[in-house]
């Protein structure tokens, strides 16, 4: 970074607030994974909106690229500068703050370096709901959810991170504002700005605040673990469970019975709900507006049906909230055991839901065949068509000479993928790891309009280059 532009960013936020030191910088610089490590010139810590829009008018007037940064718990090296050093990191945890909760209008209005658990926790204490639930919800901001499109666990009932935002404010690539904080649910007044900032990853500008909805905190919520005999049997139990439940039915989760292996040997503490193994589990979480034993009804009468007809094999449905608790903590768990076990390739993919069993089945088949031996870690949210399929290496194999193989590997289940009519990414968003990927997938008129929206908003092409496109 040039003295002059040095001096005049710690103008802007303060000496303090600006990171040249390599040691001071290296927080910022490597991926979740730790697999990563870029280089940058200065990692930029602005307080609020107004200088957030200084420092990137003054990045652009020395055409200096700007990466903005999150809670740093991203898959795809999306906030993460490259190894040239030639960008800045702009952090926005300074910006943290829950500016207004409207508790008639359901709405809540955040900065963007806002902890998405802290704005859980401001909606509950105001007797509402946001019902963005992620297994990082204690570290990840509100910013990274919106500039990923962030799914988790409630998407089946609430959806994405899109369906629960109402309005933006956003620095421009120019540094200018746009103050799109609007808690409206009619705007029918031109093209729908807010929709291009939300999963972009920050190419096209930095989300500094939202309006988000919030819904009514449901009365009671009761959970249970259905064990199964094959991913088909999963779908027939997911349509059975919204015949019964309709839109009660707020988590459906499938787990392979590998996944639940990992979990049992990496965390003994954790319950094991059944005394033999299963090919598929499902986790179900069924809430009510009237009563607790009005949810448990619910799930238990769709849970006895699924047993009569040989949809289940067995079933445990919790009796408490701790047992509730326990049994979200398998689902939750699988990543980090997966982390415990070692290093893996993972591939965050959506499918049509009817079409997701072929999908396992023949893709398991076919990665077995190329990589005996290999491990599939199947889990994710099957309700709204999201897998995390994640490949480890067979025993006796080095995980590093596994790793060797990511882009052969990532290139079958890829290509499973889209013969199935799916999506190569369904919540983890493109970042720098699937750029390449995306070009060789995504329809070309798709490709130009996108590269054609960057250029018009962001013609010096400093917004977080070589992410996405």
């Amino acid at each position: 970074m040039t003295d002059e532009l040095l001096k005049r960013c710690r103008d802007i936020v303060g000496a303090s607030w600006v990171l040249a030191d390599e040691a001071a910088m290296a927080p910022y610089l490597t991926d979740w994974r730790g697999r990563f490590t870029g280089r940058a010139r200065a990692v930029l810590l602005p307080s609020n909106t107004a200088e957030v829009a200084q420092l990137v008018r003054a990045c652009a007037e020395h055409r200096v690229p700007i990466v903005p940064r999150g809670g740093r718990t991203g898959l795809v090296l999306g906030s993460v500068p490259d190894a040239s050093g030639a960008a800045v990191v702009l952090s926005l945890r300074r910006l943290n703050r829950v500016r207004a909760v409207d508790a008639t209008n359901r709405t809540i209005t955040v900065e963007a370096g806002a902890i998405l658990q802290s704005i859980r926790d401001a909606a509950a204490a105001a007797g509402m709901l946001f019902p963005l639930s992620l297994a990082a919800e204690g570290s990840c901001t509100i910013g990274g959810n919106l500039s990923t499109n962030a799914g988790g666990t409630a998407v089946l009932r609430y959806g994405n991170t899109r369906e629960l935002c109402l309005g933006l404010e956003v620095v421009t690539p120019k540094g200018e504002v746009w103050d799109g904080l609007r808690g409206l649910r009619k705007d029918n007044t031109g093209y729908a700005l807010r929709e291009l900032f939300i999963g972009a990853e920050g190419t096209l500008g930095i989300i500094t605040g939202a309006v988000l909805k919030l819904h009514p905190q449901p009365k009671a919520s009761t959970v249970a673990l259905v064990a199964l005999e094959s991913a088909e049997d999963a779908l027939a139990l997911l349509s059975l469970m919204q015949e019964r439940c309709a839109s009660s039915l707020t988590g459906f989760e499938l787990m392979s019975d590998f996944c639940l292996h990992l979990v049992a040997t990496h965390f003994p503490h954790l319950p094991r709900p059944f005394d033999g193994r299963h090919p598929q589990y499902a986790l179900l979480e069924v809430s009510s507006s009237e009563s607790e034993s009005h949810a448990v009804g619910m799930l238990e009468n769709a849970i006895e049906a699924a047993l009569e007809t040989a949809i289940a094999g067995d079933a445990v449905v919790a009796t408490s909230m701790a047992q509730s608790g326990g049994l979200w903590q398998l689902r939750e768990h699988i990543p980090l055991a997966q982390a415990s076990a070692g290093k893996n390739i993972k591939h965050d993919v959506s499918l049509p839901i009817s079409r997701i069993a072929e999908f396992i089945a023949t893709t398991d088949a076919k990665l077995a065949d190329a990589f005996p031996g290999c491990q599939v870690v199947c889990f994710g949210h099957l309700g709204d068509g999201n897998l995390h399929y994640n490949v480890a290496p067979g025993e006796g194999v080095a995980h590093d000479a596994f790793l060797a193989h990511q882009s052969d590997i990532n290139r079958i289940v890829h290509d499973s993928v889209v013969a199935f009519g799916g999506s190569i990414s369904a919540e983890h968003g493109i970042g720098a790891l699937k750029r390449e990927d995306l070009k060789r997938y995504k329809d070309p008129v798709e490709l130009e309009m996108m590269r054609a929206i960057k250029a018009a908003l962001d013609p010096l092409g400093i917004m977080n280059p070589g992410k996405i496109l």
